[in-house]
């Protein structure tokens, strides 16, 4: 038996859209609340619209997830692969996000001064661990 015939192999492609998508929601949720608002690092037209963006991420993500757990899948959300993905979800969203809005576009930075770049990258690694983590979370999860 190979490793995609394996059981619950095809579970775990099944809930990785939905699950990647919750955790970029959350993490954008996480970014625009402690950052944005409430440390004000950042004030733009933008973020109006990032926080719709990741608002439509995450009920994206809870359609998707109800389509999978009410095709049969109770109990879906304790299990380790969901947990991952969405831990994959929040570290790829902030990943991008931390590349095209501070790197490529400039629309703003983690925090802007003479340092900003350290500031950027501060904000990068740990958002690179969520992506590890949650792979090897998701790796983990029993088949």
């Amino acid at each position: 038996m190979t490793a995609s015939q394996a059981p619950g192999a095809r579970e775990g492609r099944t809930i990785a859209l939905p699950a990647i998508a919750l955790g970029a929601g959350l993490g954008g949720f996480f970014d625009g609340i402690l950052l944005h608002q409430l440390l004000q690092w950042t004030s733009t037209m933008w973020d109006g619209i990032f926080h719709a963006v990741t608002w439509l991420a995450v009920l994206l993500a809870l359609g998707l997830l109800h389509a999978r757990v009410t095709a049969g899948r109770a109990g879906l959300l304790g299990r380790r692969a969901l947990w991952g993905w969405v831990l994959v979800g929040w570290g790829l969203f902030n990943l991008v996000e931390g590349l095209v809005d501070h790197q490529i576009l400039g629309i703003h930075h983690v925090r802007d001064g003479p340092a900003r770049l350290w500031w950027d990258l501060g904000y990068l690694a740990p958002v690179a661990l969520l992506v590890a983590a949650g792979w090897l979370l998701r790796r983990g999860a029993r088949r």
